[in-house]
């Protein structure tokens, strides 16, 4: 038993008044699994006798607008600021293995919770005096105990009703450190060919919750080892038993899942799990030779390309798109201390971009890990740290420029290519010598560069774009002394 201290005051006031008015009442779902595991919870759904227009009445002020029989009532509360209350119902057939093909309004509290997916999450919790009771007709609190994750019923019945939950069962044990059941896994396993009914949308968000969790790589193995990662990122899956070259001890999926763990363990944002995952995702397509000599050319373009088509297919924003195909693609950037100079990491700074560097470290010490080495972080990755900072405040891109378009439209410029010419030319310049950025000094430059002929003007552009790429083909024209810090 729990006390009813554990329930927010607005919340317990929904649950007190649909009481009030003559209905039964329950604490339904995850609310009542972490009531049991002494956590808080984060988020709170009642279960009711009371017909959808019977909750409207007790709560007017509330939203339906679904068939399932859910109303959300509003409260005071900041963290809480709807409370689901939905009628007891049961479901029958699901012809799509998504959803119900009907919904019936239910009498009893048991029946509602025989449709639920887990035993674990079909546990119904009421207040009884000054504590908390549960009706527990399955034996999930039993299961909760033991660390046990189990259907409802027959497993793979369940999962024919709603194909995403074998998704949910990976979620569910990667989340709560949970075993998954004999008969369950056996399900899993069977089952595996529906998750192509679910709609992609569905399935990055179970995806995107699995990666968030901190056993996030042993999710990932697990939704291979259960035949659903075909379904999901099948991409991914032609690095299973590929072995690399003499840097690396693990196969090419051992190594993605273990860089991917560090990010968990180090609790990053999503970019930067996904960025790990997927980093070396190109490496298979792009294998030659094997053994230690094997090589991997271009697999961080070949990558980027196929993670960009992975999470346009699994409808990921443009934004989180972008950001995470970046990552894949500059993961493999060059460093050596004493033969690149500020020139250099600024040229680097300005191709990838400023934004992304803190997040390009981070994959950078994920793949180090993920190579077996002991140390994410070594001496060059802490010495780059130090050039990063001393030159990430000088002019690294056109918009930092003393100088913009209305300036060279002033001095009777014409909008256009040759213009964008010219910046890619002046911006070269400065990023060799950030004290040449006046505008007296750009100003000159840039009628020096106007009175070139096209051929010219694009030769020098050419040569500017070519140095930009200096740092990761190691040949920084002034070499610096090796620099302690």
């Amino acid at each position: 038993m729990n006390d009813i201290k554990d329930i927010p005051q607005e919340v317990y006031d929904i649950y007190q008044r649909l009481e009030d008015a003559g209905h039964e009442a329950y604490f339904v779902g995850g609310c009542v699994r972490d009531l049991i595991n002494k956590k808080e919870p984060h988020d709170w759904d009642i279960a009711t006798s009371a017909r959808p227009d019977d909750i409207l009445k007790v709560f007017p002020d509330s939203v339906y607008e679904n068939n399932f029989g859910t109303v959300g009532v509003k409260t005071e509360h900041e963290q809480f600021p709807i409370v689901e209350v939905t009628t007891y119902r049961t479901e029958s057939t699901y012809s799509d293995f998504r959803r119900p093909d009907e919904i019936s309004f239910a009498d009893t509290i048991e029946d509602d919770l025989s449709r639920r997916d887990f035993t674990m999450n079909a546990i119904a919790a009421r207040i009884e005096g000054d504590t908390i009771v549960f009706k527990d007709p399955y034996k999930g609190k039993e299961d909760l105990s033991n660390s046990i994750l189990r259907c409802v019923g027959d497993a793979g019945e369940r999962f024919r009703e709603d194909a995403l939950r074998m998704m949910r069962a990976v979620r569910f044990a990667s989340q709560l450190d949970v075993q998954i059941e004999e008969e369950t896994q056996k399900a899993l396993v069977k089952e595996a060919p529906l998750l192509a009914h679910i709609a992609k949308e569905r399935i990055r968000d179970e995806f995107v919750k699995i990666l968030r969790t901190s056993k996030a790589a042993w999710g990932v193995e697990a939704l291979r080892i259960y035949g659903l990662l075909e379904h999901i990122v099948p991409e991914l899956l032609e690095g299973v038993g590929v072995d690399q070259n003499k840097h690396h001890i693990y196969t090419v999926w051992e190594h993605n899942l273990r860089a991917l763990d560090y990010t968990a363990e180090k609790n990053y944002e999503l970019p930067i799990r996904l960025g790990a995952l997927l980093h070396d995702v190109g490496k298979p397509r792009t294998k030659e030779g094997e053994g230690e000599q094997a090589t991997f050319y271009n697999h961080e373009v070949v990558g980027a390309k196929m993670t960009r088509e992975i999470m346009k297919r699994l409808g990921f924003s443009k934004k989180d798109t972008d950001h995470v195909v970046h990552l894949v693609r500059h993961h493999l950037f060059y460093y050596n201390v004493g033969e690149v100079s500020e020139a250099g990491v600024r040229r680097f700074l300005s191709r990838v971009g400023a934004d992304y560097i803190d997040d390009l470290m981070k994959i950078r010490e994920a793949d180090r890990i993920g190579s077996g080495v002991p140390k994410a972080i070594p001496y060059k990755l802490r010495h780059l740290r130090f050039m990063i900072e001393k030159v990430r405040r000088d002019p690294l891109s056109p918009k930092m420029l003393a100088i913009d378009g209305s300036d060279l439209i002033k001095e009777g410029f014409s909008p256009g290519p040759r213009m964008g010419m010219i910046f890619s030319v002046l911006l070269e310049d400065i990023l060799d010598d950030p004290s040449r950025n006046t505008k007296k000094y750009l100003l000159k430059k840039a009628q020096e560069l106007h009175a070139l002929s096209d051929a010219e003007l694009k030769e020098k552009e050419e040569k500017a774009q070519e140095k930009k790429n200096e740092w990761e083909e190691g040949i920084e024209k002034k070499m610096r002394k090796k620099y302690k810090v």
